[in-house]
């Protein structure tokens, strides 16, 4: 753009470049411009990153250099940045991106003047971000969501729980796959299943306990375990009101948090504190009398911005094409964040749900087949259900001694009470007959975690070497209980002509109590990792990490005195490496390998002989590419890998009742991820994962057989375009392969004979769709947007526990919703 004369106010300075103007401070509101007669950043050019080398200091000084180096045109009062303090800005930012970093806690905001001129203004918080919507022509940045900036790109460039470092995924030797809060919200998932195995390949849900607890497979291998901001919190489910986004990392990951299935480990992280005042409040509606209200506030609490809250709500009421499904839930979630300087941050989180959820047990296979019977048929009795009340206390803090190195601590305090109440099947079909056994489950329960860690983190130079060091400790401890319960047969059911309300609740009250158990693991371990960069293209990463795990349980039929007395455990302890090389010969492509060992669960069931088994193991061959295009709003991961799991645990089929070590299982396959922005209007998701699990050592009816609820081949396809700055639409599928409900059953007085057939799940397609429009409204926005789930309305079974609860998918089902943000 060629320099253009422009009418000045008395007292506005013009800067031209080859000049140097000193600073002028002018009693009253006199005005300092800089102006550069560079090119200007065009649309394009600002999604660009520049490089930055800004030292801390007067903020006037710094907005000149920042002026120059991006050729805009900063006008503001002179008075305005007298006495003001920078932070210094290093590192590579698009031009948006740091001028946010320049006036974090510098009580200023900025908006667009038009013409490439920026005019900023003070404002009665610190941090420049509530200004952002008026840069219409600036691509922000996925990676700068924690700050308050609206999410553009399903691509994230950093994740947290991979390294707990920050360290780019572009430069982690694995396979890491991020879902961002944009993507919750295009597809309006309310609830974590659906959010994580639409959106990340070889990813499945599991059905145990009629999905009373959310938990899932990965890479063929069951995980109940999930982690918030770093530490593991107890079985449960979970609210997506207050999560920024899930991090899902392939393969073991025990070098850095001890005992965990080999498949992988998902966290999530929560929402923060902003320095900007911003709320909303959406109202969702959908079929089967499915409503959910949220609502979302946030902004600092004193004037400079250092105190700073958030306060997460959502109320829930979902039905269910099923008879009787339902789940009713209450959630808040307030959170304070303190930061008074550029070293220290702490954030102190609390949370409180209470929910009663009746489950869904599914249908029974006749056969090999699901039964014939219709899809929203359900085998519970009334619209009773289990209750439950989890109260959770989390805080962390960081302290950085210097720009290199820092000190972390993170602390979590869980309690969850449960009223069980549940109908269930029990065994199987009986032989010539549509009737299904069952039982019924209830009582109360109760259980209790806490976790903490401490990590040091820092960096340095040796021998012309980079290196990013890790040491850490954590410690974690949960104990289960359920006293003075029921678990007993009650009145079948004929699948084909149910009869409800036959269960009388007063009779179930007055029998006598017949199950009191108890379940406490205690895990500490000591870690440690360095990333070695040579050559600004070739990175090293390797680690080793050791555990002591104590685990036991402990049950009786009379009383819960009885119960503790019997408890014993067991110790295991195990040392897990973990080495992997990556190499960057551009900045848009890596390629890597890794290695990894992993602890696994402990095997404290019974064998015939009374002896404890070893605890499972895995191990982990892997290697890959990634790739990040369109300055990263653009990534893919395609990944091999070979993983074995060892010493898993199977029904003795000569002994019943008691259990075998079945040997191996392998796990095998091709992963491949993409996400994010493909064009400034089109974000895209795709993904496909070939799994080939198998038994390898077990048996003789598992041999080659696989393992239930993994299938061969499963893809998914989610794309939105922005036609319009105020419509936007969407449309994707989910393809799943065909699996198995169950594995052959033995007889168990009968060795070797196949007595039950296995079952056979068929596969599916899905589809969806969405569409919305934003009005703006004055400062604020309203938004209306409607999604369609199955969008051709196949029946399908999504996955199963056992042959006698099958989980049947959901029908063509509508989602509204009507958002407003201010």
């Amino acid at each position: 753009m060629a320099n253009k004369k422009k009418n000045l106010l008395p007292g506005e300075i013009m800067t031209h470049p080859g000049k140097r103007l000193r600073a002028c401070f002018i009693q009253g509101a006199f005005v300092l411009t800089f102006c550069h007669a560079v090119p200007a950043l065009s649309g394009a050019d600002t999604s660009q990153k520049i490089q930055f080398d800004i030292p801390s200091g007067d903020l006037a000084s710094a907005l000149n250099s920042f002026a120059e180096k991006t050729g805009m045109e900063l006008t503001y009062p002179a008075s305005m940045v007298v006495g003001v303090k920078s932070k210094p800005l290093k590192g590579n930012y698009r031009a948006q991106e740091g001028l946010n970093e320049l006036l974090r806690g510098s009580g200023l905001a900025y908006r667009s003047a038009g013409d490439n001129s920026i005019t900023l203004e003070r404002v009665a918080v610190a941090g420049a971000q509530s200004s952002i919507p008026t840069l219409e022509a600036m691509t922000v940045s996925s990676e700068r969501n924690t700050e308050g900036v609206e999410l553009q790109s399903y691509s994230v460039s950093n994740a947290f729980a991979a390294t707990k470092t920050d360290t780019p995924i572009m430069q982690t030797p694995m396979n890491i796959q991020v879902v961002p809060r944009k993507l919750l919200d295009d597809q309006q998932d309310i609830n974590i299943t659906d959010a994580i195995i639409k959106n990340v390949s070889g990813v499945q849900a599991g059905h145990d306990s009629g999905d009373i607890y959310e938990r899932f497979i990965i890479r063929g291998f069951s995980t109940i375990d999930i982690y918030r901001n770093g530490l593991l919190r107890g079985f449960n489910t979970y609210d997506p009101s207050n999560i920024e986004q899930f991090e899902v990392i392939k393969g073991p990951a025990s070098m850095l948090y001890g005992r965990a299935q080999p498949g992988g480990l998902i966290n999530y992280v929560t929402k923060k504190g902003l320095d900007t005042p911003t709320y909303s409040v959406q109202q969702q509606f959908g079929s089967y009398d499915q409503y959910r209200t949220t609502a979302d506030a946030t902004g600092p609490i004193d004037k400079n911005g250092e105190l700073r809250y958030r306060v997460n709500l959502a109320y829930q009421d979902i039905g269910s094409f099923k008879q009787f499904v339902n789940n009713e839930r209450y959630f808040i979630a307030p959170t304070l964040s303190w930061r008074p300087n550029d070293r220290f941050e702490a954030n102190l989180e609390f949370e409180h749900k209470h929910e009663k959820k009746i489950n869904d047990f599914g249908v029974p296979a006749i056969g090999s087949r699901p039964a014939p019977v219709p899809l929203n048929r359900s085998y519970l009795d009334s619209a009773n259900g289990p209750v439950s009340d989890t109260t959770l206390v989390a805080y962390d803090w960081a302290f950085k001694f210097n720009d290199d190195w820092q000190l972390k601590n993170r602390f979590l305090w869980e309690n969850w009470d449960m009223q069980y109440n549940d109908i269930g099947s029990s065994g199987t079909l009986r032989k010539q007959e549509p009737i299904l056994n069952r039982n019924i489950f209830s009582g109360p329960a109760n259980q209790e975690t806490y976790s903490t860690n401490l990590d040091l983190s820092g960096k340095f130079n040796m021998l012309g070497t980079r290196h990013e060091v890790l040491l850490g400790g954590d410690y974690y401890h949960q104990a289960f209980g359920q006293w003075n319960g029921h678990f007993i047969a009650t009145t079948p059911i004929d699948i084909f002509n149910p009869v409800y309300n036959v269960i009388s609740q007063a009779t179930l009250d007055a029998l006598p109590n017949n199950w009191n158990y108890l379940r406490k693991e205690e895990r500490f371990g000591v870690y440690f990792q360095d990333h070695i960069t040579l050559f600004d293209k070739l990175h090293i990463m390797g680690g080793g990490r050791y555990d002591w795990v104590t685990y036991g349980t402990a049950s009786s039929i009379k009383s819960p005195d009885l119960a503790k007395a019997n408890y014993s455990d067991q110790e295991d302890q195990k040392f897990s490496p973990r080495v992997g090389v990556l190499y960057q010969p551009w900045q848009w492509l890596s390629l890597f390998a890794s290695y990894t060992e992993s602890l696994g669960s402990a095997n404290t069931s019974l064998s015939v002989t009374g002896e404890n088994f070893k605890p499972e193991s895995g191990e982990q061959y892997e290697a890959g590419f990634k790739t990040e295009f369109f300055d990263k709003r653009l990534s893919s991961t395609v990944s091999f890998y070979d993983l074995t799991k060892t010493n898993t645990k199977v029904a003795d089929p000569d002994h019943s009742g008691f259990q075998i070590t079945a040997g191996k299982v392998r796990s095998r396959g091709v992963e491949m991820d993409i996400k994010g922005q493909v064009t400034e209007k089109l974000n895209l998701v795709a993904t496909y994962a070939f799994t080939d699990i198998r038994y390898i050592n077990a048996n003789a009816n598992l041999i080659g057989d696989r393992p239930i609820n993994v299938p061969e081949h499963q893809a998914s396809l989610w794309g939105t375009y922005q036609f319009t700055e105020r419509f936007k639409a969407g449309l994707g599928g989910v393809v799943v392969g065909k699996r198995l409900g169950d594995n052959k059953r033995l007889n168990p007085t009968i060795p070797n004979k196949v007595d039950l057939p296995a079952v056979d799940l068929p596969g599916y397609i899905t589809m969806d769709a969405m569409a919305a429009y934003t009005i703006p409204v004055g400062k604020t926005r309203l938004t209306t947007q409607v999604n369609i789930n199955n969008l051709l309305d196949k029946g399908y079974y999504a996955g199963a526990s056992s042959r006698n609860s099958i989980v049947t998918g959901n029908p063509l089902s509508v989602m509204g919703s009507i958002r407003l943000q201010f």
